[in-house]
């Protein structure tokens, strides 16, 4: 798939996040830079999900800046071209090629960005830049104003008076996601769900743990997607009761489920799957039991998603459905009602029911207003929904329900009338699991 993500529209976002700020003004947001693993070598380089939100520029070490005065303009400063360098560690794109390359008004030397900066900043009554994320932008911006400082007093042109958080006018862009973006997080979910359907036909008693994050990474890989969004969880048995476990080391168990959480990191955008399934392709009966439940819980959450609700009534209703099962089921004892009202189910489903989804697999934007109140959905706001009851074998609990972890997870973007789920494809129910399974 080629890349479905126009220049015009960082530009757009660019123009949209300069219409946010006030009037003299400037948002500064950094490049990320690379990061040695050992020695003298670096992890993959991944770039920052909010100057990539901004630009589509995909190297290391650059500084955008937005400047809200007389003339809204963009300046990029980015490392310049280096053939010595360049034939090592391959081509920089050079500031020179950046203004038409990159659709931003202008573009100079990184190196040159420490004495521009007290220049640029004079006038500018407000700086924002993401609090907290860059220590080197932090100090580039405190260095300058205090170079003003000291020069205001013969030139009368003061520096910023005002430092402020980036973040909120970025994240409230970002949550809304475009008819591009979309299309680009569904062919992330496509490729997760294909690689879902190999492992499936993948697995069986004695295979390893790590084999199964192969075989999903291996898939990712061959189709465009050249890392995993995030670290895969493959947890076979009560390893799945562990809601992080990554160690990915232990063999599969005739009889265990297999709890795999994973997605693909496609253009940028993530994925986030998970599907729990039978080593042996076969559900037991308390296996099968308890996971209609989770089923259940989340058909009742996608009931809630919906223009005008919210991700608390969502929550609501699935950790309703948990309860009101474990408590038939006797894993909880009392009343159904009270169980509920007190919250007892947290014991067993203990973590929320999604979170939003997009550059970052856990994205970015507020759940909640600043009177408390939750964030209704709207049109092209993605999220996960991931129910889960996870029985410990050290639970008080009849034995046959002990070692089970099971979760559910699909990746779904609001609609005008309700929600579209990207990753349906991927089998989900008991027949659709076992049938597939036995198939291959």
């Amino acid at each position: 798939m080629r890349d479905v993500i126009p220049q015009d529209e960082f530009k757009q976002r660019r123009q949209q996040l300069l219409q946010l700020l006030p009037e003299r003004s400037m948002a500064l947001v950094a490049a990320h830079s690379e990061v040695t693993r050992s020695n003298d070598t670096e992890y993959p380089f991944r770039q920052n999900s909010d100057f990539f939100y901004l630009t589509g520029f995909n190297e290391p070490d650059a500084v955008l800046l937005l400047i809200n005065d007389n003339k809204p303009r963009s300046v990029l400063f980015c490392q310049d071209k280096d053939p010595k360098h360049e034939v090592w560690h391959g081509l920089r794109l050079g500031y020179e090629n950046a203004v038409e390359t990159l659709a931003v008004d202008s573009a100079e030397d990184l190196e040159t960005l420490p004495e521009r900066l007290p220049e640029l900043l004079q006038g500018i009554e407000s700086a924002f830049y993401p609090m907290g994320e860059n220590s080197v932008l932090a100090e580039l911006v405190g260095d300058a104003r205090d170079e003003l400082s000291v020069k205001a007093r013969r030139s009368g042109k003061l520096g910023p008076q005002s430092l402020s958080d980036l973040r909120p006018q970025l994240d409230s862009l970002r949550l809304i996601k475009s008819a591009n973006e979309i299309a680009v997080m569904k062919e992330a979910a496509r490729i997760s769900t294909q690689a879902f359907r190999r492992i499936m036909c993948f697995v069986e008693a004695g295979k390893q743990e790590y084999q199964v994050a192969a075989e999903l990474h291996h898939e990712f890989a061959m189709n465009g997607a050249l890392q995993p969004a995030y670290g895969i969880i493959c947890g076979g048995g009560a390893n799945a009761c562990v809601l992080h476990y990554t160690d990915n080391r232990d063999p599969l168990q005739n009889g265990d489920l297999l709890l795999v959480d994973a997605g693909a990191e496609y253009q940028g955008y993530a994925a986030d799957i998970t599907r729990t399934f039978p080593v042996n392709g076969q559900f037991s009966e308390p296996q099968a039991i308890l996971y209609n439940l989770v089923l259940k819980a989340q058909q009742a959450a996608f009931a809630e998603v919906k223009p005008g609700s919210n991700l608390v009534q969502a929550s609501e209703a699935a950790a309703r459905v948990i309860s009101d099962g474990l408590t038939e089921l006797g894993i909880l004892s009392g009343d159904a009602d009270e169980n509920f009202k007190e919250q007892r189910w947290k014991t067993y489903f203990i973590h929320g029911l999604g979170h939003w989804l997009g550059l970052d697999v856990h994205d970015v934007g507020r759940y909640r207003n600043s009177d408390g109140e939750p964030i209704a959905f709207k049109p092209g706001m993605v999220l996960t929904v991931e129910p889960g009851v996870y029985i410990p074998e050290s639970a008080d609990v009849d034995s046959k329900w002990r070692g089970i972890g099971i979760r559910i997870e699909d990746d779904v973007v609001v609609t005008a009338d309700g929600f579209d789920n990207m990753t349906a494809d991927a089998p989900k129910t008991i027949e659709e699991i076992e049938t597939w399974m036995k198939s291959q």
